[in-house]
C-alpha cells in the first residue's frame, strides 16, 4: 500500500499545512532531502495542545500530543511534495521536544507518538532516526513539537 491508501485505511485526515508564523519557511528540498520545520502540537479542532508532560499531562496525553504533530509533518511533506506522497524514498529523522519537568523521564514514550503514525502511514519507508529531547518550555507553552527530515525520489 501506499501512504494515501494507508490514510484512507486508517480514516486519517491531515490537518491544512499552514504558513509559518516566524522568519523561516515550512519546508525546504535540498538536493533530494526534504526538511520541514518544527510542528507543534494542534488538536483536531485546530486548538493548541498545551501543558507540561510530568506536571498536568501524562505519558498518553504526549503520545497523543506527538502524533498530531506527525499529521502536521505529514501535511507539510504532502503539500511541499505537490500533493504526492508517493515522492517520498524513505524518512530519515525525527527530532522530538517534549516540554516536561526536570524529573519526567519518558520523552521517547511521547515521541513514539509521532514515530509509530510515520511508520503506520509510509510503513517500512516510514522508518527513521531518532532524537527525543526534553525541554523546560516550547513555543505558545506547546507540549511537544516535532520536525521531520525526509529523503525523496
Amino acid at each position: 500500500m501506499n501512504a494515501e491508501n494507508n490514510l484512507i485505511k486508517e480514516n486519517i485526515t491531515l490537518p491544512k499545512a499552514t504558513d509559518p508564523v516566524g522568519s523561516y519557511v515550512a519546508t525546504k528540498i535540498i538536493g533530494k532531502l526534504l526538511y520541514i520545520s518544527g510542528q507543534i502540537s494542534i488538536n483536531s479542532e485546530g486548538e493548541l495542545i498545551k501543558g507540561k508532560l510530568g506536571k498536568n499531562l501524562n505519558t498518553e496525553d504526549g503520545y497523543k500530543a506527538a502524533e498530531r504533530c506527525a499529521l502536521s509533518i505529514i501535511a507539510q511533506a504532502k503539500k511541499a511534495c505537490k500533493g504526492d506522497l508517493d515522492k517520498i524514498k524513505t524518512c530519515v529523522k525525527l527530532t522530538g521536544f517534549v516540554n516536561s519537568t526536570e524529573d519526567f523521564i519518558e520523552q521517547p514514550k511521547v515521541i513514539n507518538g509521532a514515530s509509530d503514525l510515520i511508520k503506520k502511514i509510509f510503513e517500512e519507508k516510514g522508518m527513521h532516526t531518532r532524537a527525543a529531547v526534553s525541554t523546560n518550555s516550547l513555543p505558545l507553552g506547546v507540549a511537544v513539537e516535532v520536525d521531520a527530515i525526509f529523503e525523496l525520489n
